[in-house]
């Protein structure tokens, strides 16, 4: 017998194997087959993976920390953990949470610390279904993921803020996935049918209204989608040309019925319900019998509704009809002897009477006096109070009770609460319903209750509520961290802004970092580009954000004139990028070019991008001049120049700071392509301690790029009466408490895209 050449054996066992994956894979379900393999393959989730979007930077750069993926079925978190598997340089374990357990989680490790230690590799350990380890199994990853020795991704339909350790949630970077618009879906079709992994090499057809009912009743799911596809095309026999075609009959018995996400153990059961308790709240029946009806769809126990409407009638509706309670349980009651499908109407009756009731929370009155025993000392019951039954006699328990209904009205004013608790308000009626009336009798007579203490014998002082120092200490340092108006100016410049997790926001004029850093704070899983003016500032942002950040975390900074803010984004490739919002504070002063900047900003802005920008109004600013009594001066004409000179930096068309106005503002905004644009200018009138400093700025002689006030004087006035009108203003100013008023013009407005 001739001897087997090892060569063609392994050459013929590599053959085998090569055509085992391959019948493997065309096997699998077309999802599977599909699933993409790099960034532009996938589809959707432009609020994380956009361009410019921080997990999109952190994948091209091969710098993944631990991450975890949350979102419902479909929505592609396994998919972009194979995608990062085939980008990154790591090397990259799967592991599925439903079938493994903590010897495959060691298993894992002991391979990942042997890959660092031998070949200083990095190891990606992706677990799928992460939620679905116990507290043990997830306690098991925590010190490798602590000291490195795995970077982990998890994928979880679960909020991780409840299924997972809070220890892993901390170390990780939590990325939320939504479920793929109809658009996503349709593209998701289309490369089904054209790529050769899916059809490609079939002649398979697909009619728009089919289509359409694919795309509709996925609600959102890839996976879901494709499945109904692949049932659609595998099951529909060819033509006499050989063509597969999908026509709407076919396509409604691929996917007849719409899958609603809920779990009545889930994310989706407690959002639903929250999302449903809160229309009623907000009294909007149309949102209400909508998530009452999501829920019935999705078999939630009526039960369970109606236990949460009983509470919610007391809770919410309260005093401002009493009636609601009586309501609801009569709709109970009447729903466990009819029972399903009828009994729905019962649900929905309670339901709609909750949404449609008058609100009102004052039962919380209950809870603030729970609140108060907890916390305070036991007060005793006063003597007129007390049983009269026992001891009335010897102790005098009860003397002095005034039975109200003696008394007209069955009301007489007396104390109820104990002597230390004089002016204690619990219960405060509502302006609603039953309680709008009701309010005004209880204040009334909470008032007399309060006189006729004040004027018995008892000796007893109402006293005012004692200071809060923890608050003041807090406001103190707040008021220590910038000066109170920056801070309002921040406040009111975020105030209304509706800012997601994952946008991008340009910041016109970093400055020290004023707008950034909350801007930072506000976008963990987007992006900040901060324009800087100058060199220095764009190094002292640099460098406060290497001190306080990790490199992903940290600004894109823009260093450069704002004009060519286009250029700059050019510059460093960034050019696609298109800003969620847009911030600004003084950004554009000292500008001469205002209205080209202003159009290239807008150019860079994304539709439905907001803007929101801060400049102080010099003209409508503080006055030096009304500083100081100028009659003291004993030189009218002198007076009179001076007065000139100021008035003279207002009317300089050739200085870039005083040549607008805050409807000029408008109109520049407006011109540029955004839609209506709001301005509201807001003076703030504070008290300011001048020093020397400040009279430093003013009378410095400046130039033609910094003019002061000195440089406008020198226009009026020779070199001996400047130094006498700067000797004036240091004798009345210097250590001085002036009223100081500042004008700053905010605009807000949007970009109709």
């Amino acid at each position: 017998m001739s001897e087997l050449n090892p060569k063609s054996v392994a050459g013929s066992l590599d053959l085998f194997e090569s055509g085992r994956r391959a019948a493997n894979e065309r096997d699998q379900p077309l999802a599977a087959r599909l699933r993409p393999r790099t960034l532009d393959e996938f589809v959707g989730q432009d609020h994380i993976l956009g361009h410019g979007r921080l997990l999109r930077r952190a994948i091209q750069a091969d710098q993944i920390s631990s991450l975890l993926f949350y979102g419902p079925p479909g929505t592609g978190k396994t998919t972009l953990a194979l995608v990062i598997a085939n980008t990154t340089r790591s090397h990259f374990i799967t592991i599925n949470a439903v079938l493994a357990g903590v010897a495959d989680i060691r298993k894992a490790i002991t391979e990942a610390k042997e890959r660092r230690d031998l070949h200083g590799h990095r190891t990606i350990l992706f677990i799928d279904e992460v939620h679905r380890f116990n507290k043990a199994q997830q306690d098991a990853l925590l010190p490798w993921v602590e000291n490195g020795t795995v970077i982990l991704i998890g994928a979880t339909t679960e909020n991780p803020y409840f299924a997972v350790n809070r220890p892993l949630v901390s170390r990780s970077r939590i990325f939320q996935l939504r479920s793929l618009v109809e658009d996503d879906l349709r593209r998701i079709i289309d490369q089904a049918l054209t790529d050769p992994r899916g059809y490609a090499e079939q002649r398979v057809q697909i009619d728009d209204d089919a289509r359409e009912h694919l795309v509709n009743v996925a609600n959102g799911d890839a996976r879901g989608v494709l499945n109904a596809l692949e049932l659609a095309a595998e099951t529909t026999p060819a033509d006499e040309r050989g063509v597969v075609r999908i026509d709407l009959t076919v396509a409604e018995e691929s996917i007849q019925r719409r899958a609603v996400l809920y779990d009545k153990e889930g994310d989706y059961h407690f959002d639903t319900i929250s999302a449903f308790i809160k229309s009623m709240r907000g009294s909007d029946p149309d949102a209400t019998a909508y998530w009452l009806a999501r829920m019935v769809y999705a078999g939630e126990d009526p039960r369970f509704l109606f236990r949460r409407m009983l509470i919610f009638a007391s809770e919410d509706v309260g005093l401002a009809d009493p009636h609601a309670l009586d309501v609801v349980n009569t709709a109970a009651e009447a729903f466990d002897r009819v029972g399903l499908p009828e009994g729905r109407f019962h649900l929905a009756q309670a339901a709609l009477y909750l949404a449609t009731a008058p609100k009102s929370n004052s039962v919380f009155a209950f809870f603030d006096a729970l609140a108060a025993i907890e916390q305070e000392h036991d007060h005793q019951v006063p003597d007129h109070l007390k049983d009269a039954s026992r001891d009335s006699e010897g102790l005098g328990h009860g003397a002095n009770y005034l039975y109200p209904h003696a008394f007209r009205d069955h009301w007489v004013a007396q104390q109820y609460l104990p002597s230390a608790m004089h002016g204690r308000v619990f219960y405060e009626p509502s302006d609603q319903g039953r309680e709008r009336a009701l309010g005004d009798e209880v204040r009334r007579r909470r008032e007399l209750q309060l006189a006729a203490v004040v004027d018995g014998d008892d000796g007893q002082i109402l006293t005012t509520s004692p200071d809060n120092d923890a608050r003041d200490q807090w406001l103190i340092r707040a008021a220590g961290e910038v000066s109170a108006l920056l801070a309002d100016v921040r406040q009111r410049l975020f105030a209304d802004l509706i800012v997601a997790r994952h946008y991008r926001i340009l910041d016109l004029d970093a400055g020290s970092g004023l707008l950034t850093w909350e801007a930072l704070r506000r976008v963990p899983e987007g992006g900040v580009w901060s324009r800087c003016r100058d060199k220095t500032s764009a190094v002292a942002i640099r460098e406060m954000s290497a001190q306080r950040l990790s490199e992903l975390d940290r600004p894109v900074v823009l260093e450069g004139p704002l004009p060519q803010l286009g250029d700059l984004l050019r510059l460093r490739e960034e050019e696609d990028v298109r800003f969620d919002v847009v911030i600004g504070r003084n950004a554009l002063t000292d500008l001469h070019e205002r209205d080209s900047a202003v159009r290239t900003v807008v150019q860079t802005m994304a539709p439905g991008a907001r803007l929101r920008q801060a400049e102080t109004v010099p003209h409508l600013s503080q006055r030096l001049c009304d500083l100081v009594n100028l009659d003291l001066l004993d030189q009218p004409d002198l007076a009179q120049r001076v007065l000139q000179a100021e008035e003279s930096i207002y009317s300089d068309g050739d200085n870039p700071r005083v040549t607008w106005t805050a409807d000029d503002l408008r109109r520049l905004w407006e011109e540029a392509g955004l839609g209506e644009v709001e301005v509201a200018v807001h003076a703030y009138q504070g008290r300011r301690r001048l020093s020397h400093a400040h009279l430093g700025q003013w009378f410095n002689p400046g130039g033609e790029m910094h003019r002061t006030f000195a440089s406008y004087l020198r226009r009026y006035l020779d070199a001996a009466e400047l130094k006498t009108v700067r000797h004036f203003f240091e004798e009345h100013l210097i250590h001085a408490e002036v009223d100081w008023t500042t004008s700053v013009a905010f605009v807000s407005g949007a970009n109709p895209g």
